[in-house]
């Protein structure tokens, strides 16, 4: 099982580190965060939590730096009581801790990482494959609860992705969705697509608990657990040129981080919003 440590103790990082915790991803979770013993004390909630929810994943914290080395995967979550980093700071950090852990797959879950999965690509050379944001699937999953309410069934039936750039460049590929093993174009038609369209901008951002639930899918995929296909913010790569934006795309994951791109194939309008989405 994999080591994982989680950058940032506030409500996002808590939370992902409960998520985790509970679905036995990992053999353990360092939570870090510079805020004095703020991640030592959520940790110990964690873990006082183990015998009443049944997991046995080692739940620790420190203020330390060095915490972090030797981890398999590290997420850069958000500051106790002060929230995600701003991107400069966030790049610093990223820089920072890539001397301690070279090696780990870097998964960023705050909803403002797009830009710092950008530059973490361009300007600090980190691999596209080893470093992007999970965000975007916790837009996707709000978007399958929205078309559960307009078909009057269950989210779990819905199948679809996002990709683009939220709020306002986002593209939901109807083409390729399904509801309950429907062609979702079928089973809506345009009206109600357009209806839904315009409910995706106000979806932005999501909250700590849908992030962190996103964050705990791609690690899942990380660690084999899962299979799925999830949307996460990608840098610019072979598809969209090394100068081009990073965006939410549809991906693959796995032990390296990314394995597949897997863009599906869109009508003109929807590739038109993607292609300026992510022209620099």
């Amino acid at each position: 099982m994999h080591d994982v440590a989680i950058v940032g103790a506030g409500e996002l990082g808590g939370a992902l580190a409960h998520v985790l915790a509970r679905r036995d991803v990992a053999a353990s979770i360092r939570l870090f965060d510079t805020g004095g013993q703020i991640a030592a004390g959520k940790a110990l909630d964690i873990m006082q939590a183990a015998p009443i929810e049944g997991f046995a994943t080692r739940v620790s914290g420190a203020n330390d730096l060095l915490s972090i080395g030797g981890a398999d995967i590290v997420v850069i979550a958000d500051r106790a009581a002060a929230g995600e980093w701003p991107e400069d700071e966030a790049l610093l950090l990223l820089r920072q801790i890539a001397g301690v852990a070279p090696r780990s797959v870097y998964v960023c879950a705050g909803a403002q990482a797009r830009a710092v999965v950008e530059r973490g690509v361009r300007e600090l050379k980190f691999s596209r494959e080893r470093l992007f944001g999970s965000a975007p699937e916790a837009l996707a999953s709000a978007i399958r609860a929205i078309v559960a309410l307009e078909t009057n069934g269950s989210a779990a039936d819905v199948a679809l992705t996002v990709l683009g750039i939220p709020p306002a460049q986002v593209v939901v590929p109807w083409e390729d969705a399904a509801i309950g093993g429907f062609a979702a174009a079928r089973v809506l038609d345009e009206p109600v697509r357009r209806r839904i369209a315009a409910r995706v901008a106000p979806l932005w951002p999501p909250g700590p608990y849908a992030l962190a639930t996103a964050a705990g899918e791609a690690i899942a995929a990380i660690a084999g657990r899962s299979r799925r296909t999830l949307s996460c913010f990608v840098a610019g790569g072979n598809d969209g040129g090394r100068n081009a934006r990073a965006a939410a795309l549809p991906v693959q994951l796995g032990p390296g981080g990314i394995l597949k791109v897997e863009t599906p194939v869109l009508n003109a309008s929807a590739r038109v919003v993607l292609d300026n989405a992510m022209q620099l």
